[in-house]
């Protein structure tokens, strides 16, 4: 069933932020601060609970006075930064890097693409196949693809946060097909949640799934897609 266009979500589909402790180390490094490996561990485990790490695990528990932030957090740069930086802030940390945590998870070197996002993308380019990029997200990710070398495989950004509009709602959606020029049945959406990613499915866009696992576990799940969309690369 080969369509005429992919959508791809970003976090967990095509590319994962790294894990809590190197992103901790990293805030720390940035602030000139100095913690031990044990320190590093045990604070990054408790922020990851707390959901304060953009791409990584949903929070245990949202306190009453962010729910409404959490709720909308992707509409806007910053509702985003209230949203995550509040969860950060529900932690006490002894080093008072959160500004520099969440600065540190929007930097380039904080993502990593997954083994087969590179040549899933330019098989596609090489097909005359438009991409899009569908993403839920509060901050400009074109400089993350740009210091990938991915930029150049990429058609259309349709980012909620520039949109005021985040997914599952439609609007996203036909917001990236109308900017691939193409009508929603013949646009796949690639993501890896179906409550947000399936919303396409409301337009007529097929929608397939992949796991959000670490990069390593995750070999080539979207080259899957493409051979079930028609693109066998074999």
């Amino acid at each position: 069933m080969a369509v005429k266009g992919v959508m791809f979500d970003f976090s967990g589909t095509l590319m994962r932020v790294e894990a809590a402790e190197s992103w901790l180390r990293s805030a720390l490094t940035a602030e000139g601060v100095t913690a031990t490996d044990d320190e590093v561990a045990a604070y990054a485990g408790t922020l990851e609970r707390a959901g304060a790490l953009p791409g990584g695990g949903p929070p245990e528990r949202i306190p009453p006075r962010l729910a409404a932030a959490w709720a909308r957090r992707d509409t806007s740069a910053a509702e985003h930064r209230a949203a995550y930086g509040g969860l950060s802030r529900t932690v006490a940390l002894p080093w008072d890097v959160h500004d520099a945590l969440y600065d540190r998870h929007m930097a380039p070197a904080a993502w990593n693409p997954y083994p087969d996002t590179e040549r899933a993308l330019r098989a596609l380019r090489d097909r005359g196949v438009p991409v899009a990029v569908v993403s839920n997200i509060g901050w400009d990710l074109r400089p993350v693809f740009g210091e990938h070398g991915l930029d150049e495989l990429v058609d259309v950004f349709a980012l909620s946060f520039e949109h005021g509009v985040q997914k599952p709602d439609e609007r996203l959606f036909r917001i990236a097909c109308d900017g691939l020029g193409l009508e929603p049945a013949d646009v796949a959406m690639v993501g890896d949640s179906r409550a947000a990613d399936g919303g396409a499915a409301a337009l007529g866009c097929p929608v397939f799934l992949v796991d959000h696992l670490p990069v390593t576990a995750r070999p080539d799940a979207l080259l899957g897609v493409l051979d079930r969309l028609g693109y066998r690369l074999g």
